[in-house]
């Protein structure tokens, strides 16, 4: 017996299957969703808050038990005595000028070292990228001992070379990003170069790097904002004339008896939080264009 197949039969087989509406892609985030992020951002943005009311209180208020949340008057001049009871601005200076020098010469050197990863081609080149990438499993604290005794045999103690040569040295996880980022470009780039009698130097400052804005940006404020929060390097490496802002909080703001002011002390925190902060909301969409374009690629 022959089963016969009609043309209405066959139709219904080509034809799509209607979509299921609970299998949309576009369905919105639920309550929940939104309940979580709520969360997150309310303990995330809390330690914050909680540091600008205590630059607002009194000494009394701020050690006063039980704890009040919100100051009875606000002391504004809490910010002012942070200003003016040390070099405020001038440890300021100093703490620009590292995170400047620093982030600058390190987002260099590992665009360099990720395009060579990405681009040459070289005996070995896969197992020396797992070796640089697992040396960010080595913790900072472990390396502190040997560095400073490295720097203080070479006579680099209370200068600024140390920053100069971190920079210099390259980041395994700015490598890492760049050498993504790198390896998704079309070959075709540096043929066309190569054929116009470009070298690899010319290649990679004229071609790639005006591509890579936004790793370059999000690895330039990542590196800023490491360098400038940064208190361990500057307490063990330099004096406290040339030290960095985040020393000079902890180090100053004392009564006459050298009673720690906490209030002071807290509006100098917050006026340290603020240029990261501002920062970060100015650039933001760079870190989420460099996600996208540096996603993972074997």
């Amino acid at each position: 017996m022959t089963a016969t197949v009609t043309d209405t039969q066959v139709e219904a087989v080509r034809a799509p299957s209607p979509r299921r509406p609970w299998r949309r892609n576009d369905k919105r985030p639920g309550l929940g969703t939104y309940v979580l992020v709520l969360a997150l951002s309310v303990f995330f943005i809390g330690p914050f808050l909680w540091l600008v009311l205590a630059a607002l209180k009194t000494p009394a208020e701020w050690s006063a038990l039980p704890m009040k949340i919100l100051p009875a008057v606000p002391r504004w001049d809490n910010f002012v005595h942070a200003l003016t009871d040390m070099n405020f601005l001038g440890y300021a200076g100093n703490s620009l000028f590292l995170a400047t020098v620093y982030s600058t010469l390190i987002t260099l050197s590992s665009a360099a070292v990720g395009f060579g990863f990405a681009r040459l081609r070289a005996p070995g080149k896969g197992a020396i990228f797992l070796i640089v990438l697992s040396t960010m499993m080595i913790p900072q604290i472990l390396t502190l001992l040997p560095t400073y005794v490295l720097f203080s045999q070479i006579g680099l103690i209370n200068t600024y070379w140390p920053w100069v040569l971190w920079g210099l040295s390259a980041s395994p996880y700015m490598v890492f990003l760049f050498r993504q980022f790198f390896a998704q470009l079309p070959r075709e780039l540096e043929d066309a170069a190569i054929v116009d009698g470009a070298g690899w130097f010319r290649i990679f400052f004229s071609v790639f790097l005006p591509v890579s804005r936004p790793i370059l940006i999000t690895s330039f404020i990542l590196s800023f904002t490491w360098t400038w929060g940064d208190y361990i390097a500057p307490a063990l490496l330099l004096d406290l004339d040339h030290t960095t802002l985040s020393v000079a909080i902890t180090a100053y703001y004392h009564d006459p008896n050298g009673n720690v002011l906490p209030t002071v002390q807290a509006a100098g925190a917050v006026m340290y939080i603020l240029p990261v902060l501002i920062i970060f909301f100015l650039m933001q969409r760079y870190f989420i264009q460099s996600s996208v374009s540096s996603g993972v690629k074997g």
